[in-house]
């Protein structure tokens, strides 16, 4: 049997989500997600799409702040975690396993979805074929929030090339997979259905770590 591959990137969160120290840095939701969503609440949005959840740090936020929140991801251990931290809580969310490739989630039915640090992970028609999902699942006029690796970050050409600017990092344990890269132009074409509110090439925690960042309406 063909394993896709990206069942490696899956395989590599599961572990870390495992491990308190592999979960440390990924505990505080993005205060540019916080501002976005609430954005969008106030406009009337009620029903929330996290795709790649974790283990939960911004499906917290969201039904916290009254969405409806279904909260996908391949992580097994990721998707037991934030249940446990959503019971703690008091919050009602609807976590599911799932796929980006193919959300278990109906068309038009999400006012807001976000895929932070997700759909990258995968070769171009990869990222086609989430953005395609995406726009399937949002209502018109929905926002959709979230990243895509840069050209300008420092992993951009390193190790093999795997599939045009999708390179695989074998000595990296989480870059031993797919990771897709592109320009603002290629990015505007990925999201020709949507219009952009915001783009940004920002970095992340380190230096050399950009990734774009984006807010867009489904058109």
């Amino acid at each position: 049997m063909t394993t896709h591959p990206l069942a490696t990137a899956a395989a590599e969160w599961d572990r870390r989500w495992q491990a308190e120290e592999g979960r440390a840095d990924w505990l505080e939701p993005e205060a540019e997600v916080i501002a976005a969503a609430e954005r969008q609440y106030a406009a009337g949005g009620r029903v929330a799409l996290d795709i790649g959840c974790g283990i939960g740090r911004h499906v917290m936020a969201l039904a916290g702040m009254g969405y409806r929140v279904t909260a996908i991801d391949g992580s097994g251990s990721g998707l037991a975690y934030a249940a446990r931290d959503a019971e703690r809580r008091g919050l009602q969310v609807d976590f599911r396993s799932g796929s980006m490739l193919s959300l278990p989630v109906a068309d038009s039915s999400c006012d807001y979805v976000l895929a932070w640090n997700v759909i990258y992970h995968g070769d171009r028609d990869v990222v086609d074929q989430c953005v395609r999902e995406i726009a399937r699942v949002l209502k018109p006029g929905g926002v959709y929030q979230g990243t895509m690796l840069s050209k300008r970050n420092g992993n951009f050409g390193k190790g093999r090339e795997v599939a045009p600017d999708t390179f695989v990092i074998d000595s990296i344990s989480d870059k031993a997979h797919p990771h897709f890269y592109c320009d603002a132009r290629t990015l505007v074409e990925i999201f020709s259905g949507f219009e952009l509110l915001s783009l940004a090439d920002r970095e992340h925690r380190k230096p050399g770590t950009y990734h774009w960042h984006l807010v867009a309406i489904r058109s």
